[in-house]
């Protein structure tokens, strides 16, 4: 049953990570000049959706 779960946290962080980085893309699209602070916007937020996919993981194996 745990495995649902991570698996439903996992796709739940892929869709965040890929809504971020269309926006991010579009961003950079429309203005090249701010593509240094928009990417590392996007660093941080990719980074903070895959730590919740870890904890979903981390979570799984302690109900298990």
């Amino acid at each position: 049953m745990g495995v649902i779960g991570y698996g439903l946290g996992v796709i739940g962080a892929g869709l965040a990570i890929g809504l971020a980085a269309y926006g991010v893309a579009q961003a950079m699209a429309r203005q090249p000049e701010v593509q240094d602070r928009v990417f590392t916007v996007f660093i941080m937020g990719a980074a903070f959706a895959e730590a919740l996919a870890l904890i979903g993981f981390v979570v799984a194996l302690v109900v298990r």
